[in-house]
């Protein structure tokens, strides 16, 4: 089996932003900042008011925070332009078919009666995948394909509602073995129980180590403490919830169905549902009952669908972030891992430099507080407006080297 402990797509959300240079380190051009504020400031704004704008426009080089915002609103109606969530029935029912076609010509050779018989059984299934699985549940396989295709369902549906859950476990789960499948059911057992005694307030930092050192190769994110892991899998399941809630009712039914089948019991769906409840009344706050409407053509599953639920959230927190349209707004509270996650290493720099621009001009020394306790362009600022102006009327003068005034 894969690496359990290899995943796809995030980094860990509690490791701190390292991505591209230090925008901290120079050039950070205040300059032009400074200029642009000095212009703003001369017709009639207060600095304070003048530096908003400049963070929203940016500046030459570095986005503003309009663009920023405007451009993770733009990728998350792409996520749902593109996509839609019915990839995990489209697999489910090419297996079934591939299946059932294959029985079908091992029993058309076949002379015995038993075999006309089963040729019945196929005629008649259901045309609902879900119903089908279920009517094949005890049917006696002729062909070895068609077995090993039945089988590869419920296989399919175990590894994707795990990859709701823990990102990357559809993968790692390949070609997994019954010894591999039960190492997932005793972690899911004893994480039930280590959330069980948590929710109890019995729990102790011992419980949550012994519970990292035997199955942490499942949490590739390495939660130091208890809270952690329940931030992450509750984001996770969260998204999950929302997936089932975007779904038509059909597709819900269908797939509550087939949930019953993975792994070739009802014992993984108990547990997940377990660790749901768990993480539902832990985490209140994460958003259980949203929905979004896809619209696309490009099909995904179920674990594919949770992340694309995820980054929609993500990609949703970060415009309203970047607005800085609600009261005490503030550049800190921009996610600058979910702004790489999302939209690239540079576009965490803009961010991260927006957000020092204010601390870089005050501690340079152009703005300062007044006596009253307001934002003010310090001498050091007005001398340094001054030479620029004074360098621009110099080489416009220049400009005109021997022309005559007239």
């Amino acid at each position: 089996m894969a690496d359990l402990g290899r995943r796809h797509g995030h980094t860990s959300r509690y490791s701190r932003y390292t991505g591209g240079p230090d925008p901290l380190a120079p050039p950070i051009d205040l300059r032009d900042a400074l200029e642009q504020i000095g212009q703003s400031v001369m017709e009639g704004s207060s600095p304070r008011r003048a530096l908003s704008e400049l963070m929203r426009r940016g500046t030459e080089g570095m986005r503003g925070t309009d663009r920023l915002a405007a451009e993770a609103n733009r990728k998350r109606r792409e996520l749902l332009q593109r996509h839609n969530l019915d990839g995990t029935l489209q697999e489910i029912k090419k297996l079934l078919d591939e299946a059932v076609l294959a029985e079908r010509k091992e029993l058309a050779r076949a002379l015995d009666d038993d075999a006309r018989f089963g040729e019945l059984q196929m005629e008649a299934l259901s045309p609902s995948p879900a119903k089908a699985v279920q009517e094949l549940a005890d049917y006696d396989w002729r062909s070895p394909e068609a077995r090993q295709k039945y089988e590869q369902i419920k296989d399919l549906l175990g590894r994707e509602m795990l990859d709701q859950r823990f990102a990357g476990m559809k993968e790692a789960l390949e070609n997994a073995t019954d010894e591999d499948r039960q190492r997932v059911n005793e972690m899911l057992d004893d994480l039930n129980d280590l959330l069980d005694k948590h929710a109890q307030g019995k729990d102790t930092a011992e419980d949550f180590q012994q519970f990292m050192d035997k199955h942490g190769e499942f949490f590739p994110e390495g939660p130091r403490n208890i809270d952690e892991l329940l931030d992450s899998l509750a984001k996770r399941a969260a998204a999950a919830q929302r997936f089932r809630n975007s779904l038509s009712a059909e597709q819900r039914a269908e797939l509550d169905s087939l949930a019953q089948q993975a792994f070739g019991s009802p014992s993984l769906m108990n547990a997940l549902n377990r660790l749901d409840a768990h993480l539902q009344a832990a985490r209140p706050g994460e958003d259980w009952s949203g929905s979004e409407r896809f619209s696309g053509g490009d099909p995904l599953g179920m674990g594919e669908g949770a992340q694309a639920l995820s980054d929609i959230a993500e990609l949703e927190q970060l415009a309203d972030a970047l607005s800085q349209s609600y009261s005490g707004a503030s550049m800190d509270d921009v996610d600058l891992e979910a702004l790489a996650r999302q939209l690239g290493d540079d576009a965490a720099i803009d961010a991260r430099t927006l957000s020092e621009l204010e601390k870089a001009l005050v501690n340079q020394g152009f703005i300062d507080r007044g006596s009253d306790g307001q934002w003010r362009l310090s001498p050091k600022a007005m001398r340094q407006l001054g030479q620029t102006a004074l360098r621009d009327v110099a080489q416009r003068l220049s400009g005109r080297h021997g022309e005559r005034d007239t």
